[in-house]
């Protein structure tokens, strides 16, 4: 029989309060438990004076003795009491963003990058036709002074 330290929720609506419990895997959430080791009041507050989470420490210690496991949640409750060690999780792809956001991300590098090309060809034609038009300048001012000086006479 899998055992597991779990929370049962009770409490009205809108005003939760869990038992920490041991329980058969396959029994329902608040249904059978075969004991019960500890509270939940998560309406208290964290700071308080009052005890948020209560553990008989003396049961929990014999039921993970056995083998029971304790869920996620209950598991932080025994780490900050001492009981039991709870490994930091650490999942770096939970971060990143979904399939269709990374193609819209790469869409958006790939019209940036031509953009910036353009940006700099146009620049580089700039500078181009700045250089060409220095050059042809004198030449082309000549002309236009023979021009006037031939309307002048």
């Amino acid at each position: 029989m899998a055992l597991k330290l779990r929370l049962a929720r009770a409490g009205s609506k809108k005003r939760p309060y869990y038992h920490i419990v041991v329980a058969d895997v396959r029994s329902p959430r608040d249904g059978r438990f075969i004991e019960r080791v500890g509270a939940w009041n998560p309406m208290l507050p964290k700071d308080g004076e009052a005890k948020r989470v209560t553990l008989d420490e003396e049961r929990v210690k014999h039921w993970l003795g056995v083998g029971a496991q304790p869920t996620d949640r209950v598991l932080r409750f025994l780490d900050e009491a001492g009981i039991a060690k709870r490994e930091a999780r650490n999942n770096p792809n939970k971060a990143k963003p979904g399939k269709k956001a990374q193609e819209r991300l790469e869409e958006q590098r790939m019209k940036e990058e031509e953009a910036a090309e353009a940006a700099k060809a146009a620049e580089e034609e700039a500078k181009a036709a700045a250089e060409a038009p220095a050059e042809e300048a004198p030449a082309e001012a000549p002309a236009e002074e023979e021009t006037k000086e031939a309307a002048a006479e």
